[in-house]
């Protein structure tokens, strides 16, 4: 089973990597090609080495015995109002040769664990109406509360807001009542 921990600057090319892959897995034929083309290791590191300085804690990865990068997830404060003191997961992606064997699973608990850790008892994840992951987030008690339309390299995708509305219960119900990541 993978340790789930929180991401270092040391970490971000891995999670650039990781992030690449699976948006150009999970995304073609769903956004543009030139979004999935255009995707650089550099740009994604970039972001990923920001968002760790400015959220620590906020960004983890699920590691093998190696301190190999297979997933990882960042979440914090909810950027709309779909949920009243809901936190939001804005990432959550298991490389597509890891995927299947629980990671996402860990991370997404790990991510509610965190959301409870910063006060929030609610949570809210956007998600392309056409990524197969939705499922996963489905039998995981996700709820869908909101729906919007982004727009990518001027193509129209549709996207749902999951929820769940009390984090604390999924928590206790999924037997995770104490820090995953240590």
């Amino acid at each position: 089973m993978p340790l789930i921990r929180a991401a270092s600057i040391a970490d971000v090319q891995a999670i650039a990597r990781v992030d690449i892959e699976t948006w150009r897995t999970t995304y073609a034929g769903i956004l543009p090609d030139s979004v999935l083309v255009e995707m650089s290791t550099r740009q994604r590191s970039a972001f990923w080495s920001r968002f760790v300085a400015k959220h620590p804690g906020d960004l983890i990865v699920a590691v093998d015995v190696r301190n190999q990068v297979l997933g990882f997830g960042s979440c914090g404060i909810q950027r709309g109002s779909c949920l009243p003191n809901a936190g939001e997961i804005f990432s959550i992606y298991v490389a597509p040769d890891q995927q299947g064997q629980g990671i996402g699973r860990q991370l997404l608990l790990s991510l509610f664990f965190r959301l409870v850790q910063s006060g929030h008892t609610a949570c809210v994840l956007w998600v392309l109406e056409r990524n197969p992951s939705r499922f996963f987030y489905q039998r995981l008690g996700g709820r869908v509360v909101a729906r919007q339309t982004l727009t990518y390299a001027g193509r129209d995708v549709g996207a749902s807001a999951y929820a769940w509305a009390d984090l604390p219960e999924t928590l206790n119900s999924r037997g995770r009542t104490k820090s995953p990541t240590g």
